[in-house]
């Protein structure tokens, strides 16, 4: 398989995924909002709040908070410039993406607007999820795309996941989110992650080829009025020339 139809099949995946997990997302909303996940999300709570004690109270706050904004930020911050010298691109469209993600998490907060097991509002889905898959998502993939040694590639994903899990254990221990806003955050920021990589890495390779397009036509059309005159002929008039001479499909007249 050459290397062109693999990228072509990469981001045919990562663009299917996105749109499969948003589909995910949205269906899962209308479960939530019909409480058809309620007792799911209360025996899950009442399991973790089994094993309370004031020093893991202490550790999930502070899981809490760096897996909130201001961790985000200081990651965010790093891994700009850490990409800056190899990857200008993507450095540039880390801060760009995380910002989108909080815009994507805020309409959907607004949209549903589901209470939290504290009663505050704007429990569905998670932002600290949300954001969390998005960003290790992101730092993740390159890795991956940089690494040179197959045997580092699964670890940021792993890494990723320990941390999504343990600021994710750490909302419902504090009373911030339910199950299903977890799994919420979960679906939507991975739909966003992949089609935000999608968009960063393979839309412009489409739009390179649409613009290739007319091009490639008119070298072929070239080639073929040369093979038969035995002289170059301009472009414009190959695409035209072979424009007049594909065959028309006869239309019977009705009646």
């Amino acid at each position: 398989m050459s290397q062109g139809s693999t990228g072509v099949g990469v981001g045919s995946a990562l663009l299917g995924g996105g749109l499969l997990l948003l589909l995910v997302f949205l269906s899962l909303t209308v479960v939530v909002t019909h409480q058809q996940l309620d007792g799911v999300d209360h025996a899950a709570l009442s399991w973790i709040h089994q094993s309370r004690d004031p020093g893991q109270q202490r550790f999930m706050e502070a899981a809490t908070f760096l897996g909130g904004r201001p961790g985000q930020l200081v990651v965010v911050l790093m891994g700009a410039v850490l990409l800056w010298p190899r990857r200008r691109r993507w450095a540039v469209a880390l801060p760009l993406v995380m910002g989108g993600a909080g815009l994507v998490q805020l309409l959907a907060k607004w949209t549903v607007d589901r209470p939290r097991p504290n009663l505050t509002s704007w429990g569905f889905p998670s932002a600290h999820v949300l954001s969390l898959v998005v960003l290790c998502g992101y730092l993740a993939y390159m890795v991956t795309m940089t690494s040179a040694s197959s045997r580092w590639r699964h670890l940021p994903a792993g890494a990723g996941l320990g941390i999504v899990g343990t600021v994710g254990y750490s909302r419902m221990y504090l009373d911030a989110h339910w199950l299903s806003d977890l799994l919420g955050g979960f679906t939507l920021g991975l739909a966003y992650l992949l089609l935000a990589i999608w968009l960063i890495e393979w839309a412009p390779r489409v739009v390179l080829l649409l613009r290739s397009a007319p091009r490639e036509i008119a070298a072929a059309a070239d080639g073929r009025l040369a093979s038969a005159t035995g002289a170059a002929v301009d472009p414009l008039i190959a695409t035209t020339a072979v424009v007049a001479m594909t065959p028309a499909t006869q239309i019977a007249e009705t009646r």
